[in-house]
């Protein structure tokens, strides 16, 4: 099918989830509200307009893309996966914004993550794995997959811009913040490997981590749904601002 001059100025974000954490969290809730998403982001309600939304011009569409399934709690599973979901399993359709989703602890706050780190990863996943990143540096050498990449790397996007709108966007009485730490676990190790592959291949890192409670419920899924969707909606306002889409 050809593209049309719509398509050409339709966005398109991707957002995955994580499966089941050990037995003590069989619904991960990642997945949960990822696998909510409709296929595009709703128009704005008046209610959470952003105050400059009057005056602003209207979004163009955006195109959710949602990993069809729940990514395993494994980091060799998520080592190799990364770099073909930047692909989009050989589409070249491009992917302006890339949102991880993860389950974080029981307290009820919603974490967008600034950084994550190369280093650190002591815990085994789900496999009862570990990561033996060290051991794999010292013989690999230079074809490490993380040679020349920094202990720590940042989103491209301006997080505090975000926050703001984000904050202004979503139901009020909930707790957003900014995280400094994403726990060197899968969270942090997915996030890292996509700020990684952007940083190889020299592409903006268009990729941020979002961190949801570890309620499972009903209602905690709802909310978490419409925040991914109001994150969606001021991660596009804020680089549409910036004019980076």
């Amino acid at each position: 099918m050809g593209s049309t001059s719509a398509d050409k100025e339709e966005l398109t974000v991707l957002v995955t989830g994580f499966g089941p954490f050990k037995e003590q969290h069989p619904v991960n809730p990642s997945w949960e509200i990822a696998s909510r998403l409709p296929d595009y982001l709703p128009p704005i309600r008046a209610k959470t307009a952003h105050p400059s939304s009057s005056s602003a011009a209207p979004l163009p569409p955006v195109r959710i893309l949602v990993h069809p399934e729940a990514i395993r709690v494994n980091y060799q599973t998520v080592r190799g996966l990364v770099p073909r979901l930047w692909d989009l399993g050989g589409d070249k359709r491009r992917i302006d914004v890339a949102i991880h989703i993860g389950m974080a602890g029981p307290a009820m706050a919603y974490s967008v993550e600034r950084r994550g780190h190369r280093d650190g990863y002591a815990l085994k996943d789900v496999d009862g794995e570990l990561l033996k990143d060290q051991d794999r540096r010292l013989r690999e050498g230079e074809d490490w997959v993380w040679h020349g990449m920094p202990k720590e790397m940042e989103t491209d996007f301006d997080l505090d811009d975000v926050l703001g709108r984000w904050k202004k966007h979503s139901p009020d009485g909930l707790d957003l913040r900014i995280s400094e730490d994403a726990g060197r676990y899968l969270c942090d190790f997915i996030y890292f490997s996509s700020l990684a592959h952007l940083t190889k291949a020299q592409e903006t890192k268009r990729v941020v981590f979002l961190h949801v409670p570890s309620n499972s419920s009903e209602k905690a899924i709802a909310t978490g749904r419409e925040l991914a969707l109001q994150l969606i909606r001021s991660i596009v306002e804020s680089e549409i601002a910036r004019r980076k889409l």
